[in-house]
């Protein structure tokens, strides 16, 4: 299996996207912002037909797109107290541009395909090396402001304290939410990169008594999910996608499930 090349590259790129959706995911749960990834989610598939109407790599366009979206979809949803009704018109309004941009683009629906629901077998060595990099800058970005990123996510009261900056703070993880999406689309598709982001760190959660040991649940979750679900599509010639999404939610349930049984 590791004799060919495109199964190194998805490898080396799963591994990548695991580690950063692993890690981001943990704030992701604790800000309670589910919501606005499964919503850049939706965000980023209109980016992705976007860059198929320029030319460009899905990737670019959904990093575009995604970037734009966290911080301006992130204040309005956050900001008002009608955040499900304006979550459903952001929704919509993305996934209709995302049609017409495929309508227009004259891509056909494997294209879309790919989009929604990822395509990692696919992944060339210039693909990975983006995706690389770009989780690198995750990962800095995150360690930049760890501290009060940690205080602001675990204790706000805390942070407000502490005379923390945690606008400033906000804003960096939406940035970050929003590279990670990008990033993660190019495993399990705009459509459930969510998965990647909120089940692992949901997970952990219930297995992790610090934040550390929370992300190093996170992340092992994640990746066990990702280099499971690529062996198990190699064998079955089935989609990656589907093995990761079912192993991710059936070690979710398996640990809720004892979570109450404990209890």
């Amino acid at each position: 299996m590791v004799s060919y090349a495109f199964m190194r590259y998805a490898f080396l790129a799963s591994t990548f996207i695991a580690i950063t959706c692993g890690v981001v995911g943990v704030y992701v749960v604790a800000r309670s912002y589910s919501f606005l990834a499964h919503t850049l989610s939706e965000i980023g598939f209109a980016g992705g037909a976007f860059a198929a109407f320029f030319g460009w790599q899905p990737l670019w366009g959904m990093l575009l797109f995604t970037l734009l979206g966290s911080l301006g979809v992130g204040e309005l949803t956050l900001k008002t107290n009608q955040k499900e009704s304006a979550i459903s018109a952001i929704s919509a309004l993305f996934i209709g541009l995302g049609v017409l941009f495929l309508a227009i683009s004259g891509e056909n629906s494997r294209y879309a395909t790919s989009i929604l629901f990822g395509s990692i077998i696919g992944v060339d060595r210039s693909g990975v090396i983006q995706m690389v990099i770009l989780s690198i800058i995750v990962l800095v970005l995150i360690a930049a402001v760890l501290r009060s990123l940690n205080y602001d996510s675990f204790d706000p009261i805390g942070a407000k304290s502490h005379h923390l900056n945690t606008g400033l703070v906000s804003i960096i993880f939406l940035i970050v939410l929003a590279m990670a999406v990008a990033i993660g689309s190019q495993i399990v598709g705009s459509l459930l990169v969510f998965i990647l982001l909120t089940l692992p760190s949901s997970t952990a959660r219930y297995l992790g008594r610090s934040i550390g040991s929370m992300t190093i649940w996170s992340i092992g979750i994640a990746l066990f999910g990702v280099w499971v679900g690529l062996v198990l599509g190699y064998l079955t010639n089935l989609p990656v996608t589907f093995f990761i999404s079912m192993i991710e939610v059936v070690i979710y349930l398996v640990a809720y499930f004892i979570h109450r049984l404990r209890k």
